[in-house]
């Protein structure tokens, strides 16, 4: 019997390279997409030293013509098409609503909600033809809770959710399973790469708030690897939930914001990001949230 094959795009780093590796290492045909020739060298060279082995595909998931071109040849990879897909690539636009321009907009729900849409059109009359796939959303805890700074990503998050739950309503008479991963903050090149898409400080209403971000943005962070086995339990268990909130911290914050009223959870948020009072303000919103789930 051969292997299933997954496809994990955005593999090169963070959450896919450990998504990646962990599927790889559990005997699947993993097949990574990068954007570059470089990243797909570095991908197969940091698997093989872990004993496993992954093909590589260029892909940049916000370009139609390099989804198709991809999908094409992952097609004639695994006879068809892969048993799944695990959407991955995406980043994080920061900025106040106002500052970020329609390019960047565009850029943002291109990369995060309507690429893996694209993908799981390609994907999709295969896995119907065999009666089985999954499709695994990587979405974020940003895909329920809004944050002030970070709007369009949650946006593009939540529009994310919002496709994937019609998805797996859609496919579900088919055989392909359709699943949402939520994950808190882990460490991740999504961060890193967001802190250099910071609009203009000077000039903009919101510059002290930037300094707060940016500093949020650059904060340490668990490794990925309750993510990666989040996406393994999502492709190995026989009915899979249709989410996964992965980390303490997404859990928490989730029930919180479903929970508590809007005033609250605003202030909070307006708090911790630096729109409203000062920094010890933020422990004592936490020290009541806190007592809120004890």
């Amino acid at each position: 019997m051969s292997l299933k094959s997954v496809v994990v795009t955005g593999a090169g780093s963070g959450i896919g390279l450990a998504v990646t590796m962990e599927l790889a290492h559990a005997g699947f045909d993993v097949i990574g997409t990068v954007r570059s020739e470089d990243k797909a060298d570095a991908l197969r060279t940091a698997v093989e030293r872990t004993g496993a082995a992954v093909r590589t595909v260029l892909l940049d998931v916000a370009d139609a013509t390099s989804t198709v071109k991809a999908f094409t040849e992952i097609a004639i990879l695994t006879d068809g098409g892969p048993w799944a897909v695990v959407n991955n690539a995406g980043f994080a636009q920061p900025g106040a609503i106002e500052d970020v321009d329609d390019d960047q907009v565009r850029r943002q729900l291109e990369t995060n909600l309507i690429g893996p849409a694209r993908i799981a059109r390609l994907v999709l009359p295969t896995m119907r033809e065999r009666r089985a796939g999954r499709i695994i959303n990587v979405s974020s805890i940003s895909g329920r809770v809004s944050l002030p700074m970070m709007g369009w990503y949650c946006a593009s998050k939540q529009g994310l959710e919002a496709v994937t739950d019609a998805l797996r309503m859609e496919t579900a008479a088919f055989g392909v399973k359709v699943v949402l991963i939520e994950p808190g903050s882990y460490a991740s090149g999504i961060w890193q790469h967001s802190a250099g898409l910071m609009p203009d400080a000077q000039s903009s209403a919101y510059s002290d708030q930037y300094d707060a971000a940016e500093d949020m943005l650059r904060r340490e962070l668990p490794g990925p690897r309750p993510v990666a086995l989040a996406v393994l339990k999502a492709l190995t268990t026989r009915r899979p939930l249709p989410r996964y909130l992965v980390g303490g911290s997404a859990r928490s914050t989730a029930v919180l914001d479903a929970a508590l009223p809007t005033q609250a959870t605003d202030w909070a948020k307006q708090v911790a990001t630096g729109l409203r009072g000062a920094p010890r303000a933020l422990g004592r919103v936490q020290g009541a949230l806190k007592r809120r789930t004890e």
